[in-house]
């Protein structure tokens, strides 16, 4: 398959998150847009990720009681394993690219309830 980001629907989450997702059978890319001011909250999931920025800056609090700080920037790449809580903040106006694996089923259901709230 081949893909144009510009051409994959982007689902609007709230007022300041939106995300356009690309998902394979066992690997998931996601254009993430946050507006500065945005919080994701602390949560936690089975799947490997890696967050890449592209545009911008978010600030992860990572861990059980959020006491790791790590500021990513554009060109900077995050790993976070498996089921290691983390919430985000976004510092400015941020575009990132998320990789997923497993794909997230709960973002393919829709049943991703803390994220529609930020």
């Amino acid at each position: 398959m081949w893909y144009r980001w510009a051409d994959v629907p982007k689902e609007q989450l709230s007022e300041r998150l939106s995300r356009r997702l690309i998902t394979g059978d066992r690997v998931m890319l996601a254009h993430v847009y946050l507006k500065r001011g945005c919080v994701v909250p602390r949560h936690a999931h089975e799947n490997e990720q890696f967050t890449y920025i592209l545009e911008g800056a978010l600030r992860f609090l990572i861990g059980e009681d959020g006491s790791q700080e790590v500021v990513v920037r554009a060109g900077e790449v995050l790993h976070l394993a498996s089921n290691v809580p983390h919430e985000a903040h976004a510092l400015e106006d941020t575009l990132d690219m998320d990789v997923f694996s497993p794909p997230r089923e709960d973002w393919l259901k829709g049943t991703d309830a803390y994220l529609r709230k930020t």
